[in-house]
């Protein structure tokens, strides 16, 4: 199953090596919704982490009273599935709240699929007798001008493409 991956940059910059850059998945995190105020606060989202505590708190408590277990399921679910859909995301504003820049959004099947997606496009600082030659591609006569570019919000297009 294929994911989106969000490259992230330093705020002075990526280094030469690349040590800072750092990729997060965008989606569903299953920790995130077994342990939410935990997974929030070993990312280091303070704020969401207590917020996230102090709901599925209530939860609890409201689930203790009779005839409102019902409701008190209903805000620790909801703050679980929340925190497991939107957790990740909670992450990529504080990380560019704090300057990180984003710089690449990678579609790949794992994180290691993604790096070295992300890598392979990646510029070095070696010598030039050092560098492998790459070969030089014509994108122009690779291209079938018979087919479009359309798609049909992700789906196969009339004219055979994806």
């Amino acid at each position: 199953m294929t994911s989106s991956y969000l490259v992230l940059t330093a705020p002075d910059g990526a280094d030469v090596a690349h040590e800072k850059t750092q990729i997060i998945r965008d989606g569903f995190t299953v920790l995130g919704f077994l342990f939410p105020w935990i997974w929030l606060a070993a990312h280091r989202l303070w704020l969401h982490a207590i917020a996230a505590f102090l709901l599925q708190s209530l939860g609890g408590a409201l689930m203790d009273r009779p005839g409102l277990w019902p409701i008190g399921a209903a805000v620790a679910f909801g703050t679980s599935l929340l925190v497991s859909l939107e957790g990740q995301n909670f992450r990529i504003r504080s990380l560019a709240s704090k300057g990180w820049k984003e710089d690449a959004l990678v579609s790949a099947d794992s994180l290691r699929v993604a790096e070295e997606i992300y890598f392979s496009g990646v510029q070095t600082d070696m010598p030039a007798e050092s560098r492998v030659p790459s070969p030089q591609w014509d994108s122009a006569s690779h291209a079938d001008a018979s087919r479009g570019n359309a798609t049909s919000l992700g789906l196969f297009g009339l004219d055979g493409g994806r």
